[in-house]
């Protein structure tokens, strides 16, 4: 049975540095297994282990530590992707259980090339999209009968995630890693430029994960924003938001593509930590903008920019404070990309 479970989530568009997150929490504490609750091979998360880079698609992060790490039910997979990214991780020295709960769907070739062809909403051409289409129209194809028709060698086990959380009086604690992030959730994100799987901490429960069993969720953003397709009224911070972007090395894990910047919009922060229902705040590269030399912060639609990061800090704190939980238990500013 699952005694204590840790949710990490990104309060963005993905891309704020959930991996890195992940990566120091299974570090730092004790868990039995890792869980990756949605997503495929769409995401990438860069992780930097003992100084050596390393960018994970579906593998979850407790691999580098010899932690038994799950694929759930609430994640696609590609199969040939997904046995090269074993093997890399293999060749590299990392090695640890590697499961998939059997539910999980299977993206084919047909996906991918269906997806290569979107010309409308600007996805990572992984077949995610016709993948959980044919999930949610039940014409899909479950890992599970897919094996039992097609001859795979599998580095991996298959298995059933109820048996494993709950099928004997162990105790276990197991850290929840997302993937994406809450400004692109298929229902509360800017539809229909939004992915395909849901990216809040209740999708740890629909993989398996009681909501009285979670302890801990840790909300994940940067201190300003990117992703492709954002709506801006101040575009004649363009210069700034350029210089951002080459600072932070902004372009994509998976796709390579540029990441549009713009300035951090409180208002949405603080509706996806009422959502999900965030304990601890990690905001992430405050040291790009400490090197640009520019802070701006938009709330109730209106922009502020403040003179030095003790301000902009300040400001952040209180707003988030005063409009979400006097409570909160940590608001972290990291400028590390290996730990927090």
């Amino acid at each position: 049975m699952i005694r204590h479970a840790d949710i990490v989530v990104d309060l963005q568009a993905g891309d704020t540095g959930k991996g890195k997150v992940s990566h120091w929490l299974a570090k730092n504490f004790k868990y039995d297994a890792v869980l990756r609750y949605n997503g495929g091979a769409n995401a990438g998360h860069t992780i930097y282990h003992n100084g050596q880079k390393v960018v994970t698609h579906q593998v979850p992060v407790g691999v580098f530590y010899g932690i038994p790490s799950i694929i759930g039910l609430g994640c696609v997979v590609n199969l040939p992707k997904l046995r090269d990214e074993i093997d890399m991780l293999k060749n590299l020295g990392f090695q640890a259980p590697i499961m998939i709960d059997g539910r999980c769907h299977v993206t084919t070739e047909e996906h991918i090339k269906e997806d290569s062809d979107d010309t409308k909403i600007g996805t990572t051409r992984q077949g995610i999209g016709p993948t959980y289409r044919d999930k949610y129209a039940r014409t899909g194809t479950r890992i599970a009968n897919f094996l039992k028709y097609n001859s795979w060698d599998i580095p991996y086990d298959m298995i059933d995630t109820y048996r494993y959380f709950h099928g004997d009086n162990r105790e276990m604690n197991i850290l929840c890693e997302g993937a994406q992030g809450f400004q692109i959730d298929i229902d509360w994100g800017d539809y229909p430029y939004v992915t395909s799987s849901h990216c809040t901490s209740g999708a740890v429960a629909l993989n398996g994960v009681p909501p009285r069993s979670w302890r801990s969720v840790y909300g994940v953003m940067k201190a300003y924003e990117t992703y492709s397709g954002f709506k801006t009224h101040f575009t004649d911070d363009s210069p700034i938001f350029e210089k951002i972007q080459e600072v932070g090395q902004e372009f994509g894990a998976t796709t390579g593509r540029k990441r549009q910047v713009r300035w951090l919009h409180l208002d949405g922060v603080i509706q996806a930590m009422y959502i999900n229902d965030v304990t601890h705040l990690i905001i992430n590269k405050i040291d790009v903008l400490e090197q640009v030399g520019k802070y701006g912060v938009v709330f109730n639609g209106t922009r502020t920019m403040l003179d030095t990061a003790s301000q902009f800090k300040g400001f952040v704190e209180d707003t988030i404070r005063w409009h979400y939980r006097s409570d909160l238990h940590s608001i972290t500013w990291s400028s590390t990309p290996e730990g927090v």
